[in-house]
C-alpha cells in the first residue's frame, strides 16, 4: 500500500499527519490540501476503528486502601475501581502514540475551581474524548446502519489562491 510523501522527510511528514489528526480528532473538522486530507483519513479512521472495537473492555476491581483513623488507629476502607481491560489498554497506548496531548481548555464562564474539579481526574483528555464520546457514538451508528467504517468524509473545496493548491475540508461524519 503506498503512502503520499507529500513533499517532506519521513519524520516531518509524520509529525505534520500527527498533528493533523491530533486538531480533527480534537475540534471534529479541519481545512487542509486533498493530500494530506486523504491521509489524515487513513490515520484517523484506524484509530477510531481501534477505540470502537475495544471501548467496552473493562475489569472491576476492588481496592483496599487504609488512612489513618481516629484515635491514632489506622483504618481500612474498600474503593471500587473500573480499569480498562487489556484490549482497551493496548488500544489506548497505540492511540497516545499517535496523537498529541491536547491540554483542556476552560470554558466560558467557568470558575478556576469548577475548571479544576473537572478535570481532576482527566490526564489525557484527547484519548478520554475519543474513547467516551467518539467511540460509543459510532458503534451505534454501525449498529444502526449495519456498516463500520466511514467515520470521516473529506469535501473538496477547490483550489487555493497563490500555489493552485487543491483544498479540502476533512470532517468527523
Amino acid at each position: 500500500m503506498s503512502q503520499r510523501k507529500l513533499a517532506k522527510p519521513t519524520d516531518q511528514r509524520m509529525a505534520l499527519l500527527r498533528g493533523q489528526v491530533t486538531e480533527l480528532l480534537w475540534h471534529g473538522k479541519i481545512e487542509t490540501t486533498y493530500d494530506r486530507a486523504k491521509e489524515v483519513q487513513k490515520m484517523a479512521e484506524k484509530l477510531l476503528t481501534a477505540a470502537i472495537e475495544s471501548y467496552k473492555d473493562t475489569v472491576n476491581a476492588v481496592e483496599t486502601r487504609k488512612r489513618p483513623g481516629k484515635k491514632g488507629g489506622v483504618e481500612e476502607y474498600k474503593v471500587e475501581l473500573v480499569n480498562d481491560g487489556p484490549k482497551k489498554l493496548a488500544a489506548r497506548r497505540r492511540i497516545m502514540r499517535v496523537v498529541y496531548d491536547v491540554p483542556e481548555v476552560m470554558k466560558e464562564n467557568e470558575s478556576k475551581t469548577s475548571f479544576r474539579e473537572r478535570t481532576e481526574h482527566i490526564r489525557h483528555p484527547l484519548v478520554e474524548k475519543i474513547f467516551n464520546e467518539y467511540a460509543p457514538k459510532y458503534d451505534a451508528r454501525a449498529g444502526e446502519l449495519g456498516q463500520k467504517g466511514g467515520y470521516t468524509r473529506v469535501l473538496k473545496l477547490g483550489f487555493r489562491r497563490g500555489d493552485s493548491a487543491e483544498m479540502a475540508i476533512i470532517e468527523l461524519v
